[in-house]
């Protein structure tokens, strides 16, 4: 994205906030697979108290790491500027 002296376009903004969105919902969504695989079974099954506690208190900690990791890389990313259109791709001037 490319930093303008002044205010931002609609379409700026818009972009924004799509990104922040997605985001967000891939942050959740990988959140909550990792918190399933891990505490799935303490929660699915008759566990040892102790063991129990760990896998709920593991993967709650591991989704929360996760989902902030998730939504920093994919802002921090947008924020660099558009992927080419051709990944692997050089211009023919090149």
């Amino acid at each position: 994205m490319e930093h303008t002296r002044g205010r931002r376009t609609q379409s700026e903004r818009d972009a924004i906030t799509v990104e922040i969105g997605y985001a967000l919902a891939s942050a959740v969504f990988a959140a909550a697979i990792v918190f399933g695989v891990l505490a799935g079974p303490a929660l699915l099954f008759d566990l040892p108290g102790a063991f129990e506690d760990v896998l709920v208190v593991a993967g709650t900690a591991l989704a929360v790491v996760l989902f902030l990791l998730r939504v920093v890389s994919v802002l921090i990313r947008f924020r660099q500027g558009p992927q080419p259109s051709q990944p692997g791709r050089t211009s023919p001037d090149s």
